[in-house]
């Protein structure tokens, strides 16, 4: 197992090996381009950057990772600008997912001894999004996480546990507020600011 494989696998690994420093500079190259260029360059160069960037998928810059090899992005997806994905493993995007601004998502994480810090050791657990989620602008998503089918995560949310199909969440931490398809949402949760629009109460 080289030492990309170890990453994504979640183990530590040599941050500066030749072959982990190789594959985070072709990232940062591709992200300089993609962050500097038009909208019609785009394509090409999510293609090269992403494991799979799907049809009729859009990415609005700036958009920031490290490495790009570990994001899987599927069809008909929409995030917009300003996301931050630490991808020292995999983050799987599923079909017809919208993302808002400034969303971060975070695979690795460190030891709580400072000595082991000291050495960098790192250690990723992957994130999963699956079809049809809408993500708020603002929201962190932790490690290890998934984010169930048809869900709904309110801005500025702090996502540390995995979210349950066809639920609207918000918080932080993040805590189921309503079931969708349900008819109406608990009073006291309508006029929560952490709600999308369509879910406050009208006055």
């Amino acid at each position: 197992m080289n030492e990309f494989e170890k990453m994504r696998a979640g183990n530590d690994f040599d941050r500066d090996h030749p072959d982990i420093v190789s594959i985070r500079r072709q990232a940062e190259e591709l992200l300089i381009a993609f962050n500097t260029s038009t909208s019609d360059l785009h394509r090409p160069l999510l293609e090269r950057l992403f494991d799979h960037f799907g049809t009729n998928s859009v990415v609005r810059p700036p958009f920031q990772c490290e490495f790009g090899k570990t994001i899987f992005i599927g069809d008909h997806c929409f995030l917009n600008s300003g996301i931050i994905m630490l991808d020292n493993t995999d983050i799987h995007i599923g079909n017809h997912v919208m993302i808002g601004p400034g969303t971060h998502f975070y695979t690795p994480t460190h030891s709580l001894d400072y000595k082991q810090r000291r050495d960098g050791q790192t250690y990723s657990s992957p994130i999963r999004v699956e079809d049809d989620v809408w993500i708020g602008g603002h929201v962190c998503i932790y490690q290890d996480i998934t984010i169930g089918a048809r869900s709904v995560v309110a801005a500025g949310s702090v996502v540390t546990r995995d979210v349950p199909p066809d639920t609207l969440v918000g918080g932080t931490p993040a805590k189921v507020i309503h079931q969708l398809g349900e008819e109406s949402i608990p009073e006291e949760t309508e006029c929560s600011p952490l709600l999308p629009s369509c879910f406050r109460k009208k006055f």
